[in-house]
């Protein structure tokens, strides 16, 4: 990945913050026929892994021990140069693509064991349903087929060799025209624009990093 220092992201609490508010991921491997990308949501259990679960049919799960990629991405948004005060001053501006994403590298390991999948489907069923009025649960499903379900799956486990971020949030431009993306994101409110500024809002910028290159 390209990584200019005004976007490198080393923080392990922002890292780590992505991957828990954007949980699903792309996970690229080279397989039989050459490289294969899968999209599945993930779960960081802690800073050394990464666990989730595919179809056994999946190529995922015939590469047990194989080095993987992991992408897990961000808000992103087009930023217009109209919303820099600078481009009112000089027109010296152009658009640009502010967003946010993480790469893991790190090598899979596949299980099949069933205490393991039934911990990671509860785990992973009370987090997402937990917003709802009346969460749903893997225990008011019958017995008979979450034991179907749990032999139709493979469970992935991921161990976090490497941890890359590009936070490309306006750094390299003075506050006046961060802060002026940030108001043109807000008024333009589509799809991930008011997460994609409160992201922005949060990034601190060092006096280092507060000019143009």
């Amino acid at each position: 990945m390209y990584l200019p220092a005004h976007f490198k992201e080393t923080r392990s609490e922002k890292l780590h913050a992505l991957m828990r508010e954007y949980p699903f991921a792309t996970v690229i491997a080279w397989g039989e026929d050459g490289p294969c990308a899968n999209h599945l949501p993930l779960e960081l259990v802690d800073e050394t892994r990464l666990h989730g679960h595919v179809a056994r049919g999946n190529e995922l799960a015939k590469l047990d021990g194989a080095e993987v990629l992991v992408v897990f991405r961000g808000p992103d948004g087009y930023v217009s140069p109209n919303w820099y005060p600078s481009k009112r001053e000089t027109h010296r501006e152009v658009p640009t693509w502010n967003y946010a994403v993480v790469h893991v590298h790190g090598r899979l390991r596949v299980t099949h064991e069933a205490a393991w999948l039934r911990g990671l489907l509860e785990r992973l069923t009370d987090r997402h349903e937990a917003g709802q009025p009346e969460p749903w649960r893997v225990s008011e499903a019958p017995e008979d087929h979450i034991e179907k379900m749990l032999h139709a799956i493979t469970g992935l486990e991921i161990r976090i060799e490497r941890i890359e971020g590009k936070f490309k949030l306006s750094q390299n431009h003075p506050a006046a025209n961060r802060a002026g993306v940030m108001a043109g994101l807000q008024q333009r409110a589509r799809r991930a624009d008011g997460a994609l500024a409160e992201l922005m809002s949060q990034q601190h910028i060092s006096p280092q990093e507060r000019g143009r290159p």
